[in-house]
């Protein structure tokens, strides 16, 4: 064992540091086996992929050896929650308990800091015409004055989908850069700075692909050096990667540009150009261009396999795209007449020259070895992507940090991915790494971690559309005692769900188990059709006593609070119970322990949805290959999602709760075995007695008869 191991071990002992100074910190042998094979990755370099199951404290398996370690560390997350959760609480708390002297820093996209430049022109926007939106951006002006990082999170009572939100924070795409009036003073590059002089930085996987996708573009983000790359919740790599990788046209950039214009031209050169003619000929354009892909309910992925999208008119489709080319074009010339005016005319300048492009790019064949769709919602999206991160993630991460890098070429583009994967020579020594760090390591060390990254020991569904298959793999059982602490119904007595009452014939057991639990309750849906008619019939057949909450009426985190605060039969404060009904985004980072959540209900099995493009893109390779895209794809998918829901339930070792799967073909097709395998050990309810007398066990707190009640799945 090396020193590094040691150390570690003994940070992780019932005798160390952490159990000292870290409250409720309990010793976990799963934990301690995944931090010393973080370790060593760490110190000899190469790949781990862990699985790590619900309770494992994993966050601390991967934080202890990293910050140990000495190394230049980057930490990348799928969500902002937990990307602020590590940089708030987690690391700090481990810093001070360790006693190093680490710089942390956190990175977010662009769009989640203020703007300086652009809430001063946010003033002339029409958006302010909107009640509220003055006394908002009077809000924000004097938070504008006293806040240190410009970090949008900081502003409480603004979301993100406010209207005001894009006029006072930038995007790639209407960012000045240098050429900003605000640049010094500018919120992202005091961030970027922060990072580059920074021990360890937290940034999140959109922000990854992000700076990925412009290097290759020649346009480099900036991220600081780093030797060792550790991903959080790492399952959503692929998806997330595939989307930034590829190329995307799509109404609401155009609507943006034509908003950005107005506003624009009528500040700083109004009468110079017909500013309103051009964006309403643009505006129109888009309008009629969304039009042409015809109606449709919900949002929804077209097929693009020839010169349109599936079931759509060519003549119209092309007419469409058409129509917008000329409009941009002539968008542009106009701005071109304008462009010394003001560094503004001339990046709107560029938008347009890219958007043009595109254009020209979708409106050619798609390219035989990516996937092309058009996503038709409110909004019109046309996507084509490759159909995973395989090739380029593989270059990525086999690559080895050369010894001497080149300062001519770091110098050249000194805020590219190869400059924070290689090791920037500018940087004095003492801010490439903390003290104690090891001399000499040449390969880059990747860890990726989730708790779900498959639903077999070699984690295939993980590995190969990443590009890992020579990295070390590894999977860490949740210490929770499942057999005792949760159980497993299948209310086989509920039609099939293509049956056109299973929605509704769902609703009525969650409000039969309502009458008994009072609330406690998480309704988990596989489409928002599902999710609607759920939350309907519960919020009109209910009695009152229960709120029902449905994803969409509310922000999310206002949702997640207001579960949170727990209620239900028998609460002694008097609060009333909650059911929460929601679909994709609550299938995981939802984290909700103790007796607020004790029931999780999944209305059907969460296969991939039949006629997306990309699945099926996907499919077709599979077998091309003599595969079975059913075995090797869908029902992979489907085990790694169900897992991810059923994951809600138990949060910590006192936890205890019934997950319902109302689709029989969990226990009654031969492809159930596979999936009910992918879930925890918990025991079984064999009927419906069985299940309200373990919901009654559940309020009462009878353990003894909880127990009894269960038979082994």
């Amino acid at each position: 064992m090396t020193g590094l191991d040691q150390q570690v071990a003994h940070a992780l002992s019932g005798q160390g540091v952490l159990a000292q100074a870290v409250s409720g910190f309990q010793p976990r042998p799963g934990q301690t086996d995944m931090a010393l094979a973080v370790s060593q990755v760490v110190q000899e370099g190469g790949q781990l992929v862990v699985e790590a199951g619900t309770g494992t404290g994993k966050t601390y398996a991967y934080l202890v050896p990293v910050l140990l370690s000495g190394q230049r560390a980057l930490v990348s997350t799928a969500t902002k929650a937990l990307q602020d959760q590590l940089f708030s609480r987690d690391i700090p708390r481990l810093v001070q308990a360790l006693g190093l002297p680490i710089r942390v820093a956190l990175l977010k996209g662009r769009a989640n800091y203020l703007c300086l430049h652009r809430m001063a022109q946010a003033r002339h926007s029409h958006v302010l015409a909107h009640p509220g939106a003055q006394k908002a951006l009077a809000k924000i002006e004097t938070w504008s004055q006293t806040t240190r990082t410009g970090d949008m999170a900081e502003l409480t009572g603004l979301d993100e989908g406010s209207s005001l939100w894009p006029l006072v924070t930038s995007t790639r795409d209407n960012c000045l850069g240098s050429a900003c009036p605000s640049h010094r003073a500018c919120h992202v590059n005091l961030a970027r700075k922060e990072a580059m002089a920074a021990d360890v930085v937290v940034i999140n996987h959109h922000l990854f692909f992000a700076d990925m996708a412009v290097r290759e573009s020649g346009v480099a983000e900036l991220l600081p050096t780093v030797r060792v790359t550790v991903f959080d919740e790492a399952h959503q790599l692929n998806e997330i990667g595939v989307h930034f990788l590829g190329q995307q046209l799509s109404t609401v950039q155009l609507h943006e540009l034509v908003r950005d214009c107005l506003a624009c031209g009528l500040q700083l050169a109004r009468g110079l150009v017909d500013w309103p003619a051009l964006t309403a000929q643009l505006e129109k354009a888009a309008r009629d261009w969304r039009l042409a892909a015809g109606m449709h309910r919900g949002s929804v992925r077209l097929r693009w396999a020839g010169q349109q999208p599936e079931g759509l008119d060519p003549e119209a489709w092309q007419n469409g795209l058409h129509t917008v080319a000329v409009a941009l074009a002539e968008l542009q010339n106009g701005l071109d007449m304008v462009s010394e005016l003001a560094p503004d005319f001339q990046r709107l300048a560029e938008r347009c020259r890219e958007l043009v492009q595109r254009t020209r790019l979708f409106g050619e064949p798609p390219h035989p070895e990516g996937v092309r769709w058009a996503e038709v919602s409110a909004q019109l999206r046309l996507v084509e992507s490759p159909l995973d991160i395989a090739q380029t993630f593989s270059a990525l991460t086999r690559s080895v940090p050369s010894a001497k890098p080149d300062p001519a070429g770091l110098s050249a583009d000194p805020d590219s991915l190869e400059a924070l994967m290689q090791g920037d020579p500018r940087l004095p020594a003492e801010e490439k790494a903390p003290v104690g760090a090891p001399q000499g390591v040449g390969q880059r060390a990747w860890i990726f971690t989730s708790a779900t990254l498959g639903d077999e020991p070699t984690l295939r569904w993980f590995t190969e559309p990443c590009g890992l298959a020579s990295a070390q793999v590894m999977q860490v059982s949740s210490p929770f005692d499942y057999a005792h602490q949760a159980a497993l119904y299948v209310p086989t007595h509920l039609p099939r769900p293509g049956d056109a009452s299973h929605a509704q014939q769902v609703a009525r057991l969650v409000l039969e188990a309502l009458q008994i639990l009072g609330g406690r309750t998480l309704v988990l849906t596989t489409t928002l059709t599902a999710m609607r008619s759920i939350g309907d019939h519960l919020q009109t057949q209910g009695d009152g006593q229960v709120e029902v909450l449905i994803q969409g009426q509310s922000p999310k985190r206002r949702l997640m609070e207001r579960f949170r605060e727990g209620g239900g039969a028998g609460d002694a404060l008097g609060r009333k119970g909650c059911v929460l009904v929601a679909s994709a985004s609550f299938w995981e980072g939802f984290d909700v322990p103790g007796d607020a959540l004790q029931l999780v209900v999944i209305d059907k099995l969460p296969f991939p949805p039949p006629g997306d493009p990309l699945f099926e893109a996907r499919s077709q390779r599979i077998t091309q290959q003599g595969q079975s895209a059913f075995a090797h794809q869908a029902l992979p998918e489907a085990a790694v999602s169900l897992k991810q829901g059923a994951g809600r339930l138990i949060r910590s070792e006192t936890d205890r709760g019934i997950l319902v799967v109302c689709d029989s073909r969990l226990v009654t097709m031969s492809y159930g075995r596979r999936l009910l395998a992918a879930l925890p050990a918990m025991g079984r309810l064999q009927d419906h007695q069985a299940f309200l007398a373990a919901l009654t066990g559940l309020t009462r707190d009878a353990t003894s008869a909880w127990s009894a009640m269960q038979s082994p799945l």
